[in-house]
């Protein structure tokens, strides 16, 4: 029995879909700004990558096609001559959310019927009896934060009195979710998993899609860093999934990354964990050396959101692509006849553009 290898590339979006009007987001272009930055030198890298974006393996797989169909033309420096070895196409997305859990539900075959709950734009941004219950039921001195912020920035901006203070770092953003920083050290990381398990019900009512342990060690400002061990706390999918239909026929679900966080745990047989776009790839690959007939892997390459989409780096994101298109032939080379793979996005994340 073939096996199934699902492969995210988290954020790697290739053109805007047509309800981006919606969020803000009319005109973005994740995989076309990237490479036209990269045209036109702005993504060069002091020792590292320069000029046009060099993705040979992903155009061999139909990458370039995918775009200009989305599109309606083909990204800079993305060869037009090379026919396509695989399958390929794009997705409009159906659900009502742009969020990883809803790109994630409909890739697993239930998209969302709903629309997520959100937190304002005001400063604060969480209702009052929402943050008096989290403090009462949490033990905690207060929180710090209660406003939309970027994850390493309201870390510096906050790190330090989190520390002297002992009050979690809790903001929000665009997406449907409520995140939780604090010290692996001074705070904790188990206490930190705990209040954000508190956290979690508290925030059912309001239908918000994650809450989401954002861990960090540093002593201040130029020495706070985020950790690999971030975790997500999602709202369990309506419907049964793709992961809890292979489950429950007695196949093995190998998921990769994130993956068991983004469907709290549901369907999945084995959770491997990884952290960093190269060890989530070590994983996938041993995941496949391992892996029975009849197996579904689904990895989740996480860095190009995270590291990269959010924090606006385009050279970042061109510098993980052409390392992740460089280690294709090796997820091509573990493939066993019968095998399917199919690599695809949960969402976009444009870092040249002033959208979310």
């Amino acid at each position: 029995m073939a096996r199934a290898i699902l492969v995210v590339m988290d954020s790697f979006g290739v053109g805007a879909a047509a309800d981006a009007t919606r969020y803000g987001d009319a005109g973005s272009n994740t995989l076309g700004h990237i490479a036209a930055a990269c045209s036109r030198g702005e993504a060069d890298v002091e020792g590292g990558r320069s000029g046009e974006l060099y993705l040979p393996n992903l155009v061999r797989l139909g990458l370039g096609h995918a775009a200009e169909l989305s599109c309606g033309q083909r990204p800079h420096g993305l060869d037009r001559t090379t026919e396509p070895e695989a399958l390929w196409g794009y997705g409009i997305e159906i659900s009502k959310g742009k969020d990883t859990p809803s790109g994630h539900w409909e890739i697993a075959g239930v998209p969302v019927p709903f629309d997520w709950g959100y937190f304002p734009k005001t400063i604060p941004t969480f209702p009052k009896d929402l943050v008096s219950e989290f403090i009462a039921q949490a033990g905690l001195p207060g929180i710090l934060g209660n406003k939309h912020a970027s994850g390493i920035p309201v870390i510096k901006e906050f790190g330090e009195e989190h520390i002297r203070t002992g009050k979690p770092i809790c903001y929000t953003s665009a997406d449907s979710v409520f995140q939780i920083a604090a010290h692996e050290e001074h705070f904790g990381l188990e206490r930190l998993l705990e209040i954000c398990q508190i956290a979690r019900k508290l925030v059912d009512p309001l239908v918000i899609g994650r809450v989401i342990a954002r861990p960090f060690t540093g002593e201040g400002q130029d020495s706070f860093e985020r950790t690999g061990n971030r975790r997500d706390y999602a709202v369990p999918s309506p419907e049964p999934t793709l992961l809890t239909r292979a489950a429950d026929v007695g196949r093995d679900v190998l998921a990769v990354g994130k993956i068991s966080d983004i469907f709290a745990g549901v369907g999945v047989t084995r959770k491997l964990t990884a952290i960093g776009n190269e060890q989530i790839m070590d994983v996938t690959l041993q995941a496949m050396d391992e892996a029975a007939d009849g197996s579904f892997i689904f990895s989740n390459f996480v860095d190009f959101d995270m590291l990269y989409g959010h924090p606006r780096d385009v050279p970042g994101y061109a510098t993980a692509l052409e390392a992740f298109d460089r280690r294709l032939p090796e997820l091509e080379a573990k493939m066993e006849s019968g095998d399917m793979m199919l690599i695809t996005a949960d969402h976009g994340c444009d870092p040249s553009w002033p959208g979310t």
